[in-house]
């Protein structure tokens, strides 16, 4: 699947609505189509006031940046690439973002270390990798009860048996779903 060609993308919502994005080329890096963004917070609600937010695989960190512009506590994003975290924490700074957190690390490492439970858990890994089978078990182990995972995949995912699917899409190649506890799919 081809990169993109501008390296930016825009913010459509909250406090740095409009504002640009952008980022250094990366081999496998498909930031979140605008499209599929605007329905991703269709599903959650255009406000994430107070709430604690992962982009595991960030990339261009559009999804943890439009996360803190609409009014997370905290949104970390997680990337194994330092260059993008570098890029991502300049762009941070330009925008005073205080509520953005940035490691370079393996997903997998951090994840496995991680003790914070979240309310809204991002996870975009490259088309070529298949972590799902490990990836989302263990991030269902820090989803707060009324927490939501969002993932994007080259495929429709099937959940784990700890995990129900909420809502589920596809735009072009990209297959996006909204997962949450399976107990809470029952209520």
């Amino acid at each position: 699947m081809p990169g993109p060609t501008s390296n930016h993308v825009r913010i459509i919502g909250g406090l740095w609505r409009r504002r640009l994005i952008r980022f250094p080329e990366a081999p496998g890096l498909r930031p979140t189509p605008d499209r599929v963004r605007e329905t991703l917070y269709n599903w959650l609600g255009q406000d994430l006031t107070g709430k604690l937010c992962l982009d595991l695989y960030t990339g261009s960190g559009a999804l943890a940046i439009e996360a803190a512009s609409r009014g997370a506590q905290l949104s970390v994003a997680v990337d194994s690439n330092r260059t993008l975290i570098d890029a991502l924490r300049k762009t941070a700074m330009a925008l005073n973002a205080s509520a953005l957190e940035a490691h370079s690390s393996d997903a997998k490492a951090f994840i496995t270390k991680e003790r914070r439970d979240f309310d809204v858990i991002f996870l975009d890994p490259p088309f070529r990798e298949e972590p799902w089978p490990w990836l989302l078990p263990v991030c269902a182990k820090r989803l707060v009860p009324d927490g939501f995972i969002f993932a994007e995949a080259g495929r429709p995912l099937e959940p784990p048996p700890e995990l129900a699917s909420w809502r589920r899409d596809k735009a072009g190649q990209v297959h996006y779903h909204l997962f949450v506890r399976a107990t809470r799919a029952q209520d």
